[in-house]
Order: C-alpha cells, then structure tokens, then sequence
C-alpha cells in the first residue's frame, strides 16, 4: 500500500492519497511508513519540478495535500510526547530569493511531531529576519532551506549575518534543499547538511539530548 500512495502523492491524486493514509493508519500501520511515502512522493515531485513536467500549482496542491497527511498522522506519531518538555527549540525558513516550501514543511512536521518546538518563518526569508527571529526565540537550532543555485551564497550571507550578530555561537545550523550536500554546508559555515527529514530528526535530537 506504501508504493501506492507514493504514487498517489506524486500523481496529484489528492482523494486517493488521503483514504490510503487513512487505510493504512486504520491497519495498524507504522505512521512512520506513511511519512516515509510523503518524503518519495516529494522526491519524485521534485525531479518533475526540476524537468519541467510540474510547475508551481503542483507545488502547491502537493504541499497541501502532506499538510492534510500531517494531521492524519500527527495524533497517531505524537503519543505521549506532547506531555513531555519540548527536546529543544528549532527555527526553520527558506532563504531569502527562494519560495520552495515542501521540503521545509516536511522537515518541519516532523520535528514537531517528535517533540521540538518549531517556529517555521515561511519563504522568502532575508537574513535579517533570520537573525530577529533567533534573538527573539534563542532556539538550540536554525534551519534553513533552499533549492535553487543561489542559495548557496545566500546561505553563506545568512550564517555571516548570524556571526555578526554575535548569536553564531548560541545555535546549531542545519541547512537542507535537493542542491544541497556536505561541501555546501562547509561553504556556508553551516555545521551540516541534512539529506531528508528523518536524517534532520536524528542530528537534531543529536545536538539536543534526545533519543
């Protein structure tokens, strides 16, 4: 049923998705499957993006539809973990000149649902309002977004922007995008690149005690 709705997602079949995940919460089935189907899906959504085959509705209606997933799945990931203190603060954007947002909404949901607080800043974010937001929340980690060529010097404006600001020593900074690998988180000044949601889950919990 997972390659099922993976096609689902990636296909625009927006009914179809939704009575799948639901389907197969209803079995029993480990939500974590449900989320790794979205991650493929956006993959696939991606490349088709990237090939010219979809274009910014896509976009759109598939970052709708894995909001919709989001809260299927949110209740049956959540469990007892929104009774416990939250593992550490985490603000999150896509940088500035870039209004990619599937991939940052996905790393997002599931570093709430595994018991972070989030503060997502949305797109388009300049690197001022990255350096307010984290004087404003003092969070243990800054995440940040970006899939097209020049984030890479935007990125790198940003983190400057946050040593300057004398906050640099104060977070951990994450950065993520289809563009993305280690040799862009050096170039940046970023600790790490995170290849996928799950992978941002496992440093982030790293960074912050977490298990």
């Amino acid at each position: 049923m997972k390659e099922k709705l993976v096609t689902a997602i990636a296909d625009m079949e927006e009914e179809e998705a939704l009575r799948l995940v639901q389907a197969m919460l209803d079995e029993g089935e480990d939500p974590q499957s449900v989320l790794d189907a979205g991650s493929e899906a956006m993959a696939l959504i991606g490349a088709r993006y990237d090939a010219e085959e979809y274009y910014l509705p896509e976009l759109m209606i598939a970052g709708d539809m894995m909001k919709q997933i989001g809260e299927l799945v949110k209740p049956k990931l959540r469990g007892e973990a929104a009774l416990k203190r939250p593992l550490g603060k985490v603000v999150i954007g896509t940088i500035a000149g870039d209004i990619h947002d599937i991939g940052k909404d996905v790393v997002a949901f599931m570093l709430d649902v595994n018991n972070f607080e989030v503060h997502d800043i949305g797109i388009d974010v300049s690197a001022e309002k990255f350096v307010e937001k984290i004087r404003e929340v003092k969070p243990d980690i800054v995440g940040m977004s970006g899939f097209l060529t020049m984030a890479f010097d935007q990125i790198k404006r940003t983190v400057e922007a946050i040593q300057k600001a004398g906050l640099r020593d104060q977070v951990r900074i994450m950065i993520g995008g289809s563009i993305m690998n280690d040799e862009a988180a050096e170039y940046a000044g970023a600790d790490v690149y995170g290849k996928d949601a799950t992978t941002a889950v496992k440093i982030a919990k790293s960074w912050t005690g977490g298990k």
